[in-house]
């Protein structure tokens, strides 16, 4: 692996921008006085970053694979939590489509991430 620390993977960086941008519309009043729903879309996006960085810090890349795939099922949380908010109008249709987009292209990053550490174990296995 290449990178140095967590701060250079593009993936991470995207998670931290989707989840300030998650924070800002979960602040909204009608958003914010239901407690339930902004807890747990923070928590679900606030999770992304947080297992890419956990993952990451145990330098064993199927501990890495693990907690990827653990962050990519914090995406889909976040999304589904995301068609909730828009049902009941907190967010508009425009963000919506904003939002989820960017979780799914996260969600697409850690996928590609967890085959590329896949492709790589099972070279370094033929080699042994």
């Amino acid at each position: 692996m290449s990178a140095k620390k967590f701060e250079d993977f593009p993936v991470w960086q995207a998670s931290m921008k989707v989840t300030k941008r998650v924070y800002d519309l979960s602040a909204r009043p009608d958003f914010c006085k239901d407690f339930g729903l902004r807890d747990q879309i923070r928590r679900a996006v606030v999770s992304i970053s947080s297992n890419v960085v956990e993952g990451f810090e145990k330098n064993n890349s199927n501990e890495f694979q693990r907690y990827l795939r653990i962050a990519k099922g914090s995406t889909g949380e976040a999304r589904n939590q995301l068609y909730i908010a828009r049902a009941v109008n907190y967010i508009t249709e425009d963000e919506f489509i904003s939002v989820n987009g960017q979780l799914e292209d996260i969600a697409s990053q850690i996928g590609g991430f967890i085959q590329y550490l896949e492709v790589r174990k099972k070279k370094n296995n033929v080699r042994s």
